[in-house]
């Protein structure tokens, strides 16, 4: 419009019809924005319905995979998964995937691929996995099980002393596993070297079955093993005890079996882990206030899985040098660290793992069954000496 055509409107209409015209339009304008307000609250509304449905959804189709070994040591899997025990604490909207492995790193390695959301697992293979990852990878978040390891030797490979391992041809289940580790610690404390050091303990790396059948055609002189092939070379090939691990550490408790975790599935999924952790806890209660029967399922279990039937005896044997616990006893893990890293197995920096251990949600399920919390920092004020260590936090007998 002409700036004069505007003068003569003015000058026609006064000034307050002008703002009276404005102030309808603005009002008609106002009613528009409240009503796009109130379309814009129900949209989101809407979103948040549909996005609670969604995830509702995605949560109904959860699944729990779990890696863990047909052994005496992964006692509350290998109960647990049979019971149905776990189910009950996940509900029937969680599926469980379980898969059987027989070597430590193998489990680490489904982890670090993420193939393995929740895993029962050898100490060593942890601290090296969480070690390779940065710290990335995993975290230790419940104990399995403690002792249960044996240096078991030929009657007549003339052991008597640590000085008579020289020359003689000793077995470990695996390199760098958790009883290679501890074989290596003791030679080492005991001045004597594996042969690839140049030394003359030679160290032979295989497996459990294979031990056994060597243990008996006297190709090996003694073997360091979990149970219960501990017992089995006992009581099938005729070996006798040189050393029960219990007698290095502090009250004769150290980590054997550990429960672990994914990294980013605990992170996204922590009610799922704590469920799970819950029926951990119950299972292992279980265990331990009904041992006659906790054998008898396990025995059945092991036969169903893996074909192999353990006699009696033996489950007895091999049950009476182990502790089923949820404590992951961590003063021992940084025990196992050192004695890695002595065995250059964790590279040239000494490793810091106090951030792989989070017994958070552990601790909140204790406290909720008013149970004894378990202790993160393991017993600090102890003075133990790590053998072929220093004095500290965490250590085995001399």
């Amino acid at each position: 419009m002409p700036f004069c055509e505007l003068l003569w409107l003015m000058r026609v209409y006064p000034v307050k019809h002008f703002f009276g015209i404005f102030s309808c339009g603005f009002a008609v304008l106002g009613n528009k924005l409240k009503t796009l307000k109130y379309w814009i609250c129900f949209c989101l509304l809407f979103f948040a319905i549909v996005t609670s449905i969604a995830c509702s959804r995605k949560g109904s189709n959860a699944t729990i995979r779990v890696g863990y070994f047909p052994n005496i040591s992964h006692a509350q899997a290998v109960i647990g998964l049979n019971s149905g025990t776990f189910e009950k604490h996940l509900g029937s909207e969680v599926k469980i995937k379980a898969t059987l492995f027989n070597a430590g790193p193998s489990i680490i390695e489904a982890i670090f691929s993420e193939d393995i959301d929740i895993a029962y697992v050898g100490p060593s293979p942890v601290i090296n996995g969480y070690v390779r990852s940065g710290g990335r990878a995993l975290k230790v978040i419940s104990g399995v099980s403690s002792g249960g390891s044996l240096f078991i030797v030929r009657p007549d490979s003339n052991i008597k002393h640590a000085a008579d391992l020289s020359g003689k041809r000793i077995a470990s289940p695996q390199l760098g596993n958790t009883q290679d580790i501890a074989l290596r610690e003791y030679i080492k404390n005991c001045g004597l070297k594996p042969t690839e050091r140049g030394g003359t303990v030679d160290i032979l790396p295989l497996r459990n079955p294979d031990i056994l059948n060597l243990f008996m055609q006297k190709q090996i002189d003694g073997a360091w093993v979990p149970e219960p092939w501990a017992s089995r070379l006992l009581k099938e090939a005729g070996g006798e005890v040189f050393l029960d691990e219990r007698t290095l550490w502090d009250d004769g408790r150290f980590c054997s079996t550990l429960m672990i975790v994914g990294a980013n599935f605990f992170k996204k999924n922590r009610d799922l882990v704590k469920k799970w952790l819950t029926a951990h806890v119950e299972i292992t209660r279980w265990i331990n206030q009904h041992p006659e029967e906790a054998k008898t399922v396990i025995g059945d279990q092991i036969k169903a899985i893996s074909g192999i039937s353990l006699p009696k005896d033996i489950i007895d044997d091999a049950f009476s040098r182990l502790e089923i616990t949820y404590d992951p006893i961590v003063s021992s893990l940084f025990s196992y660290a050192e004695m890695a890293y002595n065995a250059s197995f964790l590279g040239e920096r000494k490793p810091d793992i106090a951030g792989m251990i989070d017994l958070r949600l552990l601790n909140s399920v204790l406290k909720e069954r008013a149970l004894p919390r378990v202790n993160k920092r393991g017993k600090t004020e102890n003075n133990i000496r790590l053998i072929g260590g220093s004095e500290g936090v965490g250590k085995r007998r001399n």
